[in-house]
């Protein structure tokens, strides 16, 4: 299952932080069971989502078996609006759901904040590791990003291997937003 994002300003104004954002995924959670019983949709057709699984859990995405988790949280403490440096932590967890051993290689980020820019941020395996999870097992890390804007979004791929046949596949990461309270309102 694949979770991508688009966005674009809103029509007022070329970077407007007010994005449109439209979620066109497939995912494994009681709030896409409810929406797409209500919408019907027809078969092998990809329906838009409104808004991607945003429980307590977070925001959430599964692709092939491996379900990806994440949180964000504005640091206060790190970041100086004065200056144009606001800072947020986010939170991942990432579940092997299948029935084989996969291996996480790479990542690759799209940070995009409220003017409209993007940074791609790619390497190997995250935080300096590239976890090995069988079945039914975990990973989880933190890690940060920093922006000069009061808000923006990040999306990404995790590029992965299946461990015993080697065969390649990567892993949607769910665009999640970074919201501070020097926004003027909740825009993500």
């Amino acid at each position: 299952m694949i979770c991508a994002t688009r966005w674009r300003p809103s029509p007022e104004r070329a970077f407007s932080p007010r994005w449109t954002m439209r979620w066109y995924c497939l995912i494994e959670s009681k709030a896409w069971a409810e929406w797409s019983a209500r919408a019907k949709p027809q078969a092998g057709r990809v329906m838009a989502v409104d808004h991607p699984d945003t429980n307590q859990d977070g925001y959430v995405c599964v692709t092939r078996g491996v379900r990806v988790t994440v949180r964000s949280f504005y640091l206060d403490d790190q970041s100086q609006p004065e200056d144009s440096r606001f800072v947020w932590a986010y939170r991942v967890r990432i579940e092997n759901q299948g029935a084989e051993p996969v291996q996480l290689l790479r990542r690759t980020w799209e940070i995009t904040d409220a003017r409209g820019r993007t940074q791609h941020v790619n390497g190997p395996g995250v935080i300096g590791e590239q976890p090995l999870l069988g079945p039914g097992e975990h990973f989880e890390y933190t890690s940060g990003t920093p922006l000069q804007t009061p808000s923006g979004f990040m999306v990404g791929t995790y590029h992965m291997v299946v461990a015993e046949s080697g065969e390649a596949f990567d892993v949607a990461i769910p665009a999640f937003s970074l919201d501070s309270p020097h926004q003027g309102g909740r825009m993500h």
